[in-house]
């Protein structure tokens, strides 16, 4: 009688730390882990960070409050071409999802200030590696092959 031949697959938790040491981390993992002909409801972190993340103007809307903390006419100036309902709609999302704050002032005249929450602050990362990439590869003014 034969034996059953061994499986060849690796416990995720020793993929996760073998391609901790690989330069191709984030590669390794989707390989593992890919999601391709599965429905939107996968557990993907980085499909349901950029679900919150990756929406039009979004990004540019967390780069603008990076700076600081902003009211709604700074934004919309800053962020040239934006509707002001595409602004209000993406800044209700963010706070929705925690990761921005609104305050309102009741003063006369009123007015209300955004600015990122702690959990929008841990986005930091995730902006500092694209800039990092975006001026390694000189990707404002080169063409690359």
């Amino acid at each position: 009688m034969s034996t059953p031949e061994q499986s060849t697959t690796i416990p995720y938790q020793e993929r996760t730390l073998q391609s901790t040491t690989s330069p191709n981390t984030i590669l390794d993992h989707l390989e593992h882990e890919s999601t391709i002909g599965t429905t939107p409801t996968t557990a993907c972190p980085i499909e349901h960070t950029m679900d919150i993340i990756g929406g039009k103007w979004t990004f540019l809307i967390l780069r603008e409050l990076f700076y600081g903390t902003k009211r709604f006419g700074e934004l919309e100036r800053s962020l040239h071409g934006i509707s002001p309902r595409t602004l209000s709609l993406r800044l209700k999302e963010l706070e929705q999802r925690h990761i921005i704050q609104r305050t309102v002032f009741s003063e006369i005249p009123p007015h209300v200030e955004y600015s990122l929450t702690e959990m929008g602050l841990t986005l930091r990362p995730i902006f500092d590696a694209m800039k990092d990439w975006g001026t390694t590869w000189n990707v404002m003014g080169a063409t690359h092959e």
